[in-house]
């Protein structure tokens, strides 16, 4: 019988001290955390250089930009910065090891060095997300096994409560999650700062039908370039979460104020520090928006949700909130310019394959009879409905809504006739 594979370099987390035993020594236990961070922000498709920029205005260089996210070194105040900052990032994740395993002897045994005391306290609950891509290692279940038992043997108490699903939308924010991936024999593993998703702001609980993810409008109005100089509007506003994220964003009120992070819970979390980066945060906040968010939706229980979530968001003064069909919505009365930005529906979930044209058509007129200095951001799964606006657009980002690509189509300025 050949001997297991030895494994090459195990590299225990950037700056991250690993345990000095397959069960470590609750006297060899640092009582902090260390000082510093491999992080990577997973981005939802195409949000990725957006991500970036976010973490450029937060004082963080990026250390790598993939399709996936942005990987950077980060101090546990950066770390809890982004997480409280972030609009557009999904989760944050920190890299604990990383090893070569071509068979399970080897990956239990290297599972057991995981610095697992940094991110579990006795007695914590897990749950683990593995994938497997171009390993001898391909059976994922079975990877998870080996993976747990490192966790159980190390911390006492310790629960695996099972694989994750792939959205979290079952996740607490109080069960740690850890991330196992495979690559070409070469196993990462990484666990979860976040918690709960970190579109999950806390503030949406009234949802109306094909709910938008907040991280997707914050996401259409950085690639619309809005910074609050002209007014909003949102006809199809639904819930309200593009008008309430624009309010959000032109107030400066961090995302992540009205919730907690599953970091806050590791071992040796800095308490005062997590309250003076909240208490910095909150010092950040404006007092108003300064410019009119519109948000209609001709349905009564839409617009009621979406003043409720306002409410919860704590800008519903900042946004004007109407009920009515889209031909009773006048550009004009707003102002000269301005940027109608909405997700329409599609024909494909809520309107049961309803012919949509004369509807983007009308949107179309509507935004024609605002005048020349108004834009239309539309997010859509292709052009055929877009081109009934008769408008021209350019595609300014290119993503997915609820697993549907789509694109975020934005009207050329002045390219809108009165005619």
């Amino acid at each position: 019988m050949s001997k297991p594979h030895k494994p090459d370099n195990f590299i225990p987390a950037r700056l991250v001290r690993p345990a000095r035993a397959e069960r470590p020594n609750p006297a060899l236990i640092p009582t902090e955390l260390p000082s510093g961070f491999d992080a990577f922000a997973i981005a939802a498709p195409g949000l990725a250089p957006l991500v970036a920029a976010e973490c450029i205005a937060l004082g963080i260089t990026p250390r790598d930009v993939s399709p996936a996210g942005v990987s950077f070194n980060a101090t546990a105040e950066q770390l809890f910065t982004v997480n409280l900052w972030s609009r557009l990032a999904s989760r944050v994740l920190v890299r604990l090891a990383e090893f070569e395993a071509r068979d399970f002897a080897t990956l239990e045994k290297m599972a057991a060095r995981v610095p697992w005391h940094l991110v579990l306290s006795p007695g914590a609950a897990v749950r683990l997300r593995v994938t497997c891509r171009k390993s001898r290692l391909y059976h994922s279940d079975a990877v998870a096994e080996r993976v747990a038992r490192g966790i159980t043997n190390s911390i006492k108490g310790s629960q695996a409560l099972g694989r994750a699903r792939d959205d979290e939308e079952d996740d607490d924010g109080n069960t740690q999650l850890i991330v196992v991936r495979f690559d070409h024999d070469r196993c990462t593993i990484s666990a979860d700062s976040s918690g709960a998703l970190l579109h999950r702001r806390g503030w949406r609980q009234a949802i109306a039908k094909a709910p938008l993810r907040e991280t997707l409008a914050a996401a259409m109005l950085a690639s619309c370039d809005w910074n609050g100089g002209a007014p909003l509007v949102d006809p199809f506003c639904g819930s309200g979460t593009i008008g309430i994220e624009a309010a959000l964003r032109m107030r400066r009120m961090a995302p992540g104020l009205g919730r907690e992070f599953v970091m806050e819970l590791w071992p040796g979390a800095d308490s005062p520090m997590h309250a003076r980066v909240r208490t910095a945060a909150k010092a950040e906040q404006l007092p108003s928006v300064g410019v009119p968010i519109v948000m209609r939706d001709r349905d009564a229980g839409a617009c009621k949700a979406a003043v409720a979530n306002a409410e919860r968001a704590g800008v519903l003064q900042d946004l004007v909130i109407e009920q009515g069909p889209l031909s009773d919505t006048s550009l004009e009365a707003i102002g000269t310019t301005g940027l109608v930005l909405t997700n329409p529906p599609y024909g494909l979930r809520i309107s049961d394959g309803a012919d949509l044209r004369s509807l983007y058509a009308r949107l179309g007129d509507v935004v024609r009879a605002g005048g020349r200095q108004w834009q239309l951001g539309l997010l859509v799964p292709d052009r055929v409905l877009a081109a009934q606006t008769r408008l021209t657009f350019d595609a300014v980002l290119r993503t997915a809504n609820g697993g549907l690509p789509v694109e975020l189509l934005l009207s050329r300025l002045g390219s809108v006739s009165t005619l």
